[in-house]
């Protein structure tokens, strides 16, 4: 039986990386209590000790044109703290190119009627300039199909044209849908006494 190329190619010990089954169960992984590796890239969950690395490359995203807005960096400490907390809808994965930290995954979890299941999020993927074009994305997402959902969904700045043009390659398509958001960090007018 020939193995899947995102599957495990050789076992690691345990104790060298962070369980990746905590938050989401693997389906068909050759071993639960292993990270991924492949070729040159590991996939593992960000771990305490990956806190000042993140926030760096948490500030690079959100200071690129991936994304609409910054944010302050109070948003990215909270942000690395629920992902320590591995509660039932965040997880934070840390891309590595052989040793060398490349970027990282938010992963957040739904459960989608259309979609007759759970749906995995892909909230953030973030590759460092000089890791871009070596794969690391397309093996993220390899990833994200052996979570056991139904559906995988993502947002993109349409004007992120190389980035559009990976994901209709994997298989994504656009949504009919608009994607809208209101921020509560105010009172909605509604729940204001007169």
């Amino acid at each position: 039986m020939r193995t899947p190329r995102h599957i495990l190619r050789r076992p690691l010990p345990l104790s060298a990386f962070v369980r990746l089954s905590a938050f989401f169960p693997f389906k068909n992984a050759v071993d639960k209590n292993t990270a991924l590796c492949y070729t040159h890239v590991m996939i593992r969950m960000l771990a305490p000790q990956d806190k000042a690395l993140f926030l760096a490359m948490s500030e690079e995203f959100y200071a690129s044109p991936a994304v609409e807005h910054s944010v302050p960096r109070q948003f990215h400490e909270d942000a690395f703290d629920e992902i320590m907390r591995q509660g039932p809808y965040l997880t934070g994965y840390l891309l590595l190119d052989g040793d060398t930290p490349a970027g990282y995954a938010l992963l957040q979890k739904t459960y989608s009627r259309e979609a007759g299941g759970l749906t995995i999020w892909i909230d953030e993927i973030y590759l460092r300039p000089a890791f871009r074009g070596k794969g690391l994305a397309k093996e993220l997402f390899a990833l994200a199909h052996t979570l056991g959902a139904k559906r995988l969904r993502l947002e993109v700045e349409p004007e992120n044209a190389r980035a559009v043009m990976l994901y209709q390659k994997l298989g994504f398509r656009a949504s009919e849908y608009r994607s809208m958001v209101k921020d509560l960090s105010a009172p909605s007018p509604s729940c204001t006494s007169s």
